[in-house]
């Protein structure tokens, strides 16, 4: 597998995506000019037989060789090709379909053992969209990120405010963590019961344009003062690094580090707190991962050997990535032969305004490491967890069971869509990558996915960063005493494997604006050099 070099993965990162579909993909099948193929003919669907995915790459609707039929043809042979489980996709009729509704049923509809959806990953959105939020974090909103409980019979519909961006429009009014949605405009968020009621949330929640302006009510943290607030939306530019400190205890020092996202601008921000808390001496790290849910897996790569050092990773591998049993050697996306993913020890210029290529990167040489997590840390958050426990550096859990994502994908690009699809396992130097139901906090671990630590419910009571706060303080406690605290009444409870909630009646973002707090991504072009 293969990652962008620092020197060319600025240009790549905005090139790639509108040049990769060209290039196309290899065959999974035989196909002519009039079944399935392009050429001179015209492109038929029939089922069983794929020809090339290059033979429609980029024959768009509105071209003169391209139609909605090319478009769905390019979707099925690159699924067929390059999906992980490319031989679970029903090979049905595109014709009924449009583009997007034909590309949302090209995977699996099978379960994992523990009757989980097994593919809960699969989305697409605009190119555009997608370039503008992968190299600045860019979203339309107010700078609030929500906690939303849904009603399911067992329990009220309840919205948290869980942390704000700085210099938001949610900051400036003082919104802070732990605030509690009561309405929004004019909806009681507890008592909705009807479409209408339930889509002014969701409008209200997720905005999709700048200037919308909403009228929220939030409840305060001592349960009594509410406070009416109109906030305005608009384009906000994620501070994925926030809150580097250092605690000073009896023992030594802890650092203390929140980081959000593995996006583009995140490199710098990593970069500076490494330094910081290196500068400071820290004799150990927390590092609160429990709202990011992934992003760009060479990053993790990176924070990987800022955390370990240089004689902790030396010939060790972060992660190695398996495709379907098609390409058992060569990356069906690059063309390349599969090659592990190393510890950089390198920034690697993801966003080269803020910090270029090639500088070697600090490290704390740290043996163990505290991890705060929720069933928001996921994909190539847990990959950092897991490929550290592969190269035995110690980690312990505090906190709730992670997302469970051990997969990821390539975006692509085609006909101003992009395109993600799972397309690969990842597994860690020793072979382990077994974690689809999450990692799980446990006192008493006994199989490879439960972390020796303490399982506790997210604590909306504090800031983070507090070491009165729930998570925090009990990371310190095992710190000096091996063991969790005793607080059996705030024990995270295990998540239902499955619940049935009406989907009329469901609060989500819809936009997909938030890919990157989900997903493992991997980008296209030549291998970063490393040096250990």
């Amino acid at each position: 597998m293969t990652l962008l070099s620092g020197k060319t993965l600025t240009l790549l990162l905005t090139s790639a995506l509108f040049t990769l579909a060209g290039c196309g993909g290899s065959s999974s099948g035989s196909g002519d000019n009039t079944s399935g193929g392009g050429g001179t003919g015209t492109p038929q669907w029939v089922a069983g037989v794929f020809a090339p995915d290059s033979e429609f790459a980029n024959r768009c609707v509105a071209d003169p060789n391209g139609s909605e039929l090319t478009e769905k043809l390019w979707l099925r042979s690159w699924s067929n090709d390059t999906y992980l489980w490319y031989d679970e996709i029903a090979d049905v009729d595109p014709a009924p379909f449009s583009v997007l509704a034909y590309f949302d049923q090209l995977k699996t509809q099978e379960l994992s053992p523990s009757g989980n959806t097994k593919d809960k990953f699969h989305f697409s959105m605009p190119t555009s969209e997608w370039d503008q939020l992968n190299q600045s974090g860019a979203t339309v909103g107010y700078g609030a990120h929500f906690f939303i409980q849904q009603a399911d019979g067992s329990q009220d519909r309840k919205i948290t405010v869980t942390y704000v961006e700085p210099n938001s429009p949610a900051s400036e009014m003082e919104v802070s963590r732990g605030y509690v949605v009561t309405e929004i405009d004019g909806v009681n968020v507890k008592d909705a019961a009807d479409s209408a009621s339930i889509a002014i949330l969701n409008r209200g929640l997720f905005p999709e344009t700048a200037g919308q302006q909403t009228r929220f009510t939030f409840q305060h943290l001592d349960k009594t003062t509410f406070t009416e607030l109109t906030l305005t939306a608009q384009t906000i530019i994620s501070t994925p690094v926030q809150n580097t400190t250092t605690i000073v205890t009896t023992t030594g020092k802890v650092g203390y580090l929140q980081f959000n996202a593995h996006i583009a601008t995140a490199e710098r921000g990593l970069f500076d707190a490494i330094n910081t808390l290196s500068d400071a001496g820290v004799d150990d790290l927390v590092l609160d991962l429990r709202y990011n849910g992934g992003g760009l897996l060479a990053m993790a790569g990176q924070l990987g050997y800022m955390i370990a050092g240089s004689q902790a990773t030396q010939g060790k591998i972060f992660e190695r990535s398996t495709f379907n049993d098609k390409h058992p050697n060569t990356n069906p996306v690059t063309g390349e032969a599969l090659t592990p993913m190393p510890f950089f020890s390198e920034s690697l210029g993801f966003n080269a305004t803020l910090l270029g290529a090639g500088r070697s990167l600090p490290s704390l040489n740290l043996s163990r490491l505290f991890v705060l997590t929720t069933a928001n840390t996921c994909s190539a958050s847990e990959a950092l967890m897991n490929s550290l426990r592969g190269i035995d550096i110690e980690v312990i859990q505090i906190g709730d069971t992670t997302c469970g994502k051990p997969y990821g994908f390539y975006p692509t690009p085609n006909c101003g869509t992009t395109f993600f699809t799972v397309q690969f396992k990842g597994e860690n130097n020793k072979g382990f990558g077994d974690y689809s139901d999450g990692f799980v906090p446990s006192t008493s671990p006994t199989l490879e996915s439960e972390i020796p630590g303490c399982s506790l419910s997210d604590d909306f009571n504090h800031a983070l960063g507090d070491t009165d706060e729930r998570l925090l303080n009990a990371a310190l406690y095992y710190r000096a005493n091996g063991q969790c605290p005793i607080t059996v009444s705030n024990m995270a409870k295990a998540r239902p494997r499955s619940q049935v909630i009406d989907p009329g009646f469901v609060i989500e973002d819809s936009r997909k604006q938030n890919v990157l707090l989900n997903n493992r991504i991997l980008t296209r072009g030549p291998q970063p050099s490393h040096q250990e």
